[in-house]
């Protein structure tokens, strides 16, 4: 075995090596014929996170997708059929987004299909192109092209995923936008109509009027713009005088619905509950009370508009107020006045907006106000945050359109009770990130809007009917059989139609919205297990055993799985949830593509090593928030140490020949083992309990004992083919390599392959999980051995001379009991410490070198 033995082991190239053996092996593939064999019971199921496919991977992915290889490892080793899947999240606006800026293209849904269609560029991310620059193509050649940019950026996530070593069965992996997943996505969705579920109504909507779509709150920015307050009178309605109110949109004026003051502000008590009309529409309104009312803010009395920001939106939902839509999906009002609007003076008023932009419609209304003397001042400009889509170079508005929801909870006490009782009885690691669920889910306001504007994602699988004046008439919708899915409404036509009544009166129009990304994403479990499309899959791997995530997203992908997995089984989705900290640089910042300080991380995985990287990932804690410095890495460049120093120890080990019918025979090789015994069982609960960071501590500090102290003790015994406990060390030696490589192998999944393959057959990843040995040795006397071989050394340098100095005679003093384990390793301390005469006296306390006396030769 020793010739296979580099003669200078290093960490260069086992990652290409190890994975193509892993793949060519089948290491990591999931066993189904044994999982039928065993049960749900023998497998341990991931819900693994699908990464965005627009772009690169950074820093985070390699921290967190690490944590659950972590565990995933251990679980393996532990005898688990381990289904541990990837999916890639493709669909969406991010995706939308790349693609145009990556091609210089935008989607036109009126252009036709052009089969010759080349892009006017490719490459880079044209970060600067507008989108009036791009060119416009045909919906199916946008999707062409989004399905082609995404299988390129797929294959470069897989690469280094693969780099990183996540054993993850290449096998089970899924797209949210292939076939199976849209079938998949649109079936979770029409037995959420069936059932209630699932809804359409008109409602306010944070809308793009470049883009032409409503935009998710992933994709929001604040950036700061100048704005100044309007002070504007309302007359009671009971002729007792004005309110004052201070709005920076004075031109949503024919879009207010209430007044709203703090339930607390004594200023406006009098006044809950009486009405106010409107200045120039002569439209009633009530006066509300409402928390989210800042009596600091202005007169401390708010407008309520339909809908000038996102604050409007939860006081209309809360409130139950009417909605008065002004604003269209031009960024500009709308030409019919609202119902409300009726005297002629008001219409005219009205008429004066019709037709303008927000900008333009502000300055009119300005000048109307003074005109009928209802603006009592201007304050002075100032600046303050305003919300902007990313990639957009206008304001976002609230305008109202027509969308599709999910009932969430929101307005259900018995959902959200069950939502909240489901998350309790789970696992969560670390507990606290519990409590971000809960707050979540208490603090719905709102049902799920699952439905977007845009053209790259699952088509909801809809149809309406038109009425004899070619309108749609919502209340028929009409939905596919299920067996015809998947189904784009777009080209496909329903059942009791022909092609040639799409959108003639009497036949039918098509949805044209597709699903919100995390419409789709919240049925992970189901896409990877086989959900209604293999239900033996399902039954083995459902309900999952992990969720790992990142906590940014508790409020978003947990709790959207938890959500469909509760409104289809009624039961949680799985029974444990990790979640990892954030990734920050040198200033615990977080890093973000936004704050333009993310780290990539192929740069730093081809610097130190996969082992490394791993290292520094397994050094936090779940739920802990992790600094990392390119510059500096430190937490890596202690893990390439350790990484080395393991293939330099097992080469050394591996030295040491075992004689058949070896045993444990000396008290330091017992000691040794019994120690590590302990460090297993303790390494083995933090795996169970999620803390990988903890099983990573303790076994690295047994690591660097075993190798600076004990493998020094016995090499000089090892070595001695004539000493009677040559055999002892070698098979103590031998013991404790192929324990620490298993210990190690989560973490170290190269080093550990590597130094493994050099003595055993099979993979260290397939091997059990090490069990205590159970040899009967006191760890007492490993420490005190430790102790008095850390004396050696120091009493060698305080007198100036090298380790490999000879001794005369050194003297031990310690305590009885320490004395009686420092004579059972006589032996060694006197070899590692050249020395022909060791006296041990006995002493008060701990071990003291009393005295040291070089040979004559080398005083």
């Amino acid at each position: 075995m020793a010739a296979h033995i580099p003669d200078k082991p290093a960490l260069e190239g086992l990652e290409q090596k190890w994975d193509a053996a892993w793949a060519d092996r089948g290491t990591y593939l999931f066993d189904r014929a044994s999982a039928v064999e065993g049960g749900r019971s023998s497998v341990f199921s991931v819900d693994t996170p699908p990464p965005t496919a627009s772009g690169s991977l950074h820093i985070g992915h390699v921290f967190s997708f690490t944590h659950t290889d972590l565990k995933v490892r251990f679980e393996r080793m532990r005898g688990k059929n381990v289904f541990y899947p990837m999916g890639w999240d493709d669909n969406g606006l991010p995706t939308e987004r790349r693609v145009q800026n990556y091609y210089g293209v935008r989607c036109d849904p009126s252009l036709p299909y052009d089969a010759s269609f080349t892009p006017p560029f490719e490459g880079g991310d044209n970060k600067s192109s507008r989108a009036a620059d791009q060119v416009p193509i045909s919906r199916r050649n946008f999707i062409e092209l989004c399905e082609k940019l995404t299988i390129e950026d797929e294959k470069q996530f897989e690469s280094l995923f693969r780099q990183l070593g996540l054993s993850v069965d290449w096998t089970q992996t899924y797209r949210t936008i292939s076939d199976d997943t849209i079938r998949t996505s649109q079936l979770a969705f029409l037995r959420n109509l069936e059932r209630g579920e699932a809804y359409q109504a008109l409602a306010p909507t944070l809308w793009d009027i470049d883009f032409r779509s409503a935009i998710a709150q992933a994709e929001l920015e604040d950036r700061d713009q100048q704005a100044s307050y309007h002070r504007v009178a309302f007359a009671k309605t009971d002729g007792t005088g004005d309110i004052h109110i201070e709005t920076t949109r004075p031109e949503l004026l024919p879009a207010c619905v209430a007044l709203v003051a703090n339930p607390d502000d004594d200023r406006y008590k009098p006044y809950f509950g009486q009405t106010v009309r409107t200045p120039l529409f002569d439209v009633e309104v009530p006066v509300l009370a409402h928390p989210l009312a800042q009596p600091d803010k202005g007169s401390g009395i708010a407008m309520i508009c339909t809908f000038g920001d996102v604050t409007d939106i939860i006081w209309w939902r809360e409130l139950d107020l009417p909605n008065r839509t002004i604003l269209g999906a031009d960024g500009r009002i709308l030409a019919d006045a609202p119902d409300a609007i009726t005297t002629d003076a008001a219409r005219a008023a009205y008429a004066e907006l019709a037709g303008k932009t927000v900008f333009s419609a502000k300055k009119r209304i300005v000048e109307l106000l003074q005109e009928s003397g209802d603006l009592l001042e201007v304050s002075k400009p100032f600046t303050h945050p305003v919300k902007f889509f990313e990639k957009g170079d206008r304001p976002l508005e609230i305008v109202s359109t027509r969308q599709w929801y999910l009932r969430n909870g929101a307005r259900d006490a018995e959902l959200r009770d069950r939502l909240i009782s489901l998350g309790r009885s789970m696992s969560w690691h670390p507990d606290f990130m519990r409590v971000r669920y809960e707050n979540w889910t208490n603090g719905l306001t709102g049902d799920w809007l699952v439905s977007r504007q845009r053209f790259f994602g699952v088509p909801i699988p809809i149809w309406y009917a038109l009425d004899e004046n070619g309108e749609r008439d919502y209340d028929r919708v009409i939905t596919p059989d299920l067996g015809r899915l998947p189904v784009d409404p777009t080209t496909d036509v329903p059942a009791g139609y022909t092609a040639e009544q799409r959108g003639v009166p009497g036949g039918f129009d098509a949805e044209r919205d597709i699903f919100d990304t995390w419409a789709t994403s919240s049925l992970t479990p189901q896409l990877a297990g086989g959900w209604q499309r293999d239900d033996e899959l399902w039954d083995l791997v459902a309900p999952f055993d992990l969720r790992p995530q990142g906590q940014d997203i508790i409020r978003t992908w947990l709790f959207s799985t938890m959500l469909r997995s509760v409104l289809e089984d009624g039961r949680a989705p799985w029974s444990d949830a990790a979640i990892s900290g954030f990734i920050v640089d040198p200033d615990r910042k977080k890093m973000s593509k936004s704050k333009g300080n993310v780290v990539t991380p192929a740069d730093i995985l081809a610097q130190h090593g996969t082992d490394a990287v791993r290292y520094w990932a397994a050094s936090s804690r779940l739920g802990a928030d992790a600094a990392f410095d390119p510059q500096n890495p430190t937490q890596v460049k202690i893990g390439r140490r350790l990484a080395i120093k393991v293939l330099n120890a097992a080469k050394f080990v591996l030295s040491f020949p075992v004689p058949e019918g070896a045993e444990i025979t000396h008290a330091l090789d017992a000691a040794m083992l019994a120690t590590l015994d302990r460090v297993v069982a303790d390494a083995t609960r933090a795996f169970e309990a999620y803390d990988h960071a903890r099983a990573l501590e303790v076994t690295e500090a047994f690591f660097w004992t075993f190798c600076d102290d004990y493998l020094e003790l016995v090499k000089e015994r090892a070595y001695d083919r004539n000493d009677s406990g040559q055999a002892s060390a070698a098979l103590a030696l031998r013991l404790a390599l192929s324990t620490l490589l298993r210990l190690l192998a989560p973490v170290l999944s190269f080093a550990a392959e590597e130094a493994w393959s050099w003595f055993e057959d099979g993979s260290v990843h397939t091997a059990p999980w090490p069990e205590p040995l159970g040899i009967a040795g006191e760890p007492a006397t490993l420490a005190a051995a430790s102790t008095a071989l850390i004396g050696i050394r120091r009493a060698k340098t305080e007198a100036k001379a090298s380790q490999k100095t000879p001794v005369a005679v050194l003297s031990l003093s310690a305590d009885a009991a320490t004395v009686a384990r420092l004579r059972e390793v006589e032996g060694d301390l006197k070899a590692v410490g050249r020395i022909a005469a060791l006296e041990l006296a006995e002493g008060a306390g701990e071990i003291v070198v009393e005295r040291v006396e070089l040979a004559p030769t080398e005083a």
